[in-house]
């Protein structure tokens, strides 16, 4: 079951989220991302995104990746972000398909997003070798598209560029 992605159109943007407003709607890859990690063969993906919110102090996403050649679903995650009240501190709170379940931190600054795993969790019987540590950052670029890129460390290695992808709004 995925995380519904909700919205309510009369609902005023909550005034703690609007240094977010830049990131919600809905984005596409305009080209297919690159996926590397020492241990996995190198593979494209595409990718949607989507932020909502329904009045609360809380973004709602979800992200769903397809292989590019096959757009067979691959990676999908769901869950929330929140802002502490008067900080540029910002929590997502993560749930993804393979099991693991995270928390990040980081901070906004301007129309960028450096967070931090603070906390991962999976299901007891998750693939190995277990994911560690995660570090993302969106950026929204001068061209009004966003980028993503995702580092991630496991049992046997450092902290290591995993994802990197850009999106246009979708239409």
């Amino acid at each position: 079951m995925a995380c519904p992605v909700m919205h309510n159109a009369s609902a005023e943007l909550n005034p703690a989220l609007l240094s977010l407003k830049w990131l919600l709607g809905a984005w596409e890859s305009d080209e297919p991302g690159e996926g590397t990690f020492p241990s996995i063969k190198p593979f494209r993906y595409t990718e949607k995104l989507h932020f909502s919110h329904v009045g609360q102090p809380v973004i709602n996403f979800m992200f769903n990746a397809f292989n590019a050649e096959s757009n067979k679903p691959l990676h999908r995650e769901c869950g929330f972000i929140r802002m502490q009240p008067g900080t540029n501190r910002v929590a997502f709170i993560i749930a993804q398909n393979s099991g693991l379940v995270e928390i990040e931190e980081g901070e906004l600054t301007g129309q960028q997003l450096n967070l931090q795993s603070e906390q991962v969790a999976r299901i007891s019987f998750a693939k190995e070798p277990h994911v560690q540590q995660i570090s993302r950052v969106f950026k929204l670029l001068s061209d009004g598209r966003l980028e993503q890129t995702v580092s991630m460390a496991t049992d046997n290695q450092p902290l290591t560029q995993h994802l990197h992808i850009t999106y246009r709004r979708a239409s």
